[in-house]
């Protein structure tokens, strides 16, 4: 990467460009029209300069969009969830590799997925200040896809805290990629020191690649495939962020985390879109077809093998999702 588009980055993600969520500088690469965007649709609110930075780089941080006060609900009801005051119907509880074999708790848990039947924390995915920019990438009809709370432990000393870098198309079997953007809140401030996100600017431009178990000697989480032939030599951006920023990210861009090196736990929010006229693929020949077949697997323990041979892993990414916005839906 050019030092010159580096910069343009880095301006990107001052405190100085906190007071109105604007890009602040222009890069080397000039779009004069609708025409030259493609990541981005041109009945939305981003300014052209924002559009102009998405488009070069596949991620634009918007400060200080959700609140504090609906932070703190989401907090409350993650905690309600991990102490059994509250109960989701299909909600996916996952423990870090390093506390498997400790009680279910707070404490314990590094995230829980799947809670669109919850119409607390739905309320994040759901709201009209968020929506508002989702409708940029993906249109005015609109689905929740995938939904997580990430409660990222203090690591355990083993670096099992740390996300290897992936691709999150990697999970999806819905196309077109373009269509489908990652809404990422910090629920407190966010930065190298408790495991912010990195992300690898540009390379939403690229493929889908191959992934894998990473062979991590401290273990690796559950479903935390990286990409197999990764190079670390890759240009990186810390996201550092402050409670309520809001990062949206393409699906092809590349993106971890680091370890949680202090003695808190560091909560975000998330949410996938997609627009809700993408279509459904055939993902058993791919580089998914690893993922997929050890989501059927866990499907099967969790439904009973019966009724998962009934189901495709088109059928678990149907169930996943909640309509947002628009008339059309993906039952």
């Amino acid at each position: 990467m050019s030092s010159e588009r580096t910069q343009v980055i880095l301006n990107h993600l001052q405190p100085a460009a906190r007071t109105t969520g604007l890009i602040t500088s222009s890069a080397s690469q000039v779009f004069t029209g609708a025409a030259d965007f493609r990541y981005t649709l041109n009945e939305g609110n981003l300014s052209h300069e924002q559009r102009h930075f998405y488009e070069q780089n596949g991620f634009l941080v918007i400060p200080r969009l959700v609140s504090l006060e609906n932070l703190d609900k989401y907090r409350q009801r993650f905690h309600d969830i991990c102490v059994g005051k509250v109960d989701v119907p299909g909600i996916t509880k996952m423990k870090d590799v390093s506390s498997q074999n400790k009680p279910l708790s707070e404490q314990v848990l590094n995230k829980i997925q799947d809670f669109q039947f919850d119409d607390v924390l739905f309320k994040y995915c759901a709201m009209p200040q968020v929506v508002d920019y989702v409708k940029n990438f993906t249109g005015p009809n609109i689905t929740a896809a995938h939904t997580m709370l990430i409660n990222k432990p203090p690591d355990s000393g083993n670096l099992t805290s740390r996300h290897p870098m992936h691709q999150d198309l990697y999970y999806f079997p819905f196309r077109p990629a373009d269509r489908i953007v990652c809404s990422w809140t910090a629920m407190e401030k966010v930065n190298r020191q408790n495991g912010c996100l990195v992300v690898c600017p540009g390379t939403h431009t690229g493929t889908l690649l191959a992934h894998e178990y990473p062979k991590w000697e401290g273990g690796v989480n559950k479903m935390y495939h990286g990409i197999q032939d990764y190079d670390s030599g890759m240009e990186r951006i810390h996201l550092e962020m402050e409670a309520g920023d809001t990062v949206f990210f393409h699906p092809l861009l590349i993106h971890g985390s680091g370890a949680n090196r202090t003695t808190g736990y560091r909560k975000a929010i998330s949410c996938h879109y997609a627009a809700s006229d993408c279509e459904f693929i055939d993902v058993g020949d791919s580089v998914q077809k690893d993922i997929s077949k050890e989501v059927m697997e866990i499907a099967a323990k969790r439904l009973g093998k019966d009724l998962a041979e009934t189901l495709t892993y088109q059928d678990i990414w149907r169930f996943r999702s909640r309509t947002v916005a628009g008339g059309l839906d993906w039952s």
